[in-house]
Order: C-alpha cells, then structure tokens, then sequence
C-alpha cells in the first residue's frame, strides 16, 4: 500500500483568481500579464504564457480586492524567485510557482 507523503507548505494556500502583473529577467522591464492559480503568505502560483526559468528572480505586483480586504483594494508589490515551472495550465500557459522573498504595500493615491 503506497504511503501519501504529508503537505510540507508551512502556510496555507488561497485558491484565488487575481490578475497579476509580472516582471522577470526574460521579459525585459514591462509587465507580463498573468492570473494567480493561489496565494500564500509566502508563495504564489500563476499562469503565463511566457517561458521562465526555475531560480529566475521576478517582481509581479498584484491587487487585493475588496472581498479580501474587507477595507479597499489594495495593491502588492512582490519580489522572489521561481521555484517550479510546469506545463499544467490552461490553453497552453505555463503555471509558474514562486517564494515571496519580500512585498511591499503600494499606495494607490
């Protein structure tokens, strides 16, 4: 009988569908768009349709609704790094997950 290995995230994930825009290396300077598959405090996985390399430094900054905030939409601006690329997404877009290594709050005035 085949043994399940136990979940080793160290926080819990959010399945949530948030536009995202993403910044790494391979894409020059502009904003990639992309959607989030879920969140955690520390990680994030989205969908792209561009290719990245694992260990690949990125910066994507995302918008928190109001449904979420329970105040007004606040925007969060990311840096970390990719830690697993795969081909599992939806009409051929690659689901990057990555390590928050440090955010940031963006005003919005």
């Amino acid at each position: 009988m085949a043994e399940t290995q136990p979940d080793k995230r160290a926080t819990r994930r959010f399945a949530l569908r948030l536009p995202v825009s993403v910044n790494y290396a391979e894409n020059g300077s502009s904003g990639k768009p992309a959607q989030t598959r879920d969140v955690s405090a520390r990680g994030i996985c989205f969908y792209v349709d561009s290719k990245v390399e694992p260990g690949a430094s990125i910066e994507f900054t995302l918008t928190l609704p109001p449904e979420i905030t329970l105040t007004e939409s606040i925007q969060v601006r990311c840096r970390g790094r990719v830690v697993r690329v795969d081909d599992s997404g939806t009409d051929g877009k690659l689901a990057v997950a990555a390590v928050i290594d440090e955010y940031e709050f963006v005003s919005q005035s």
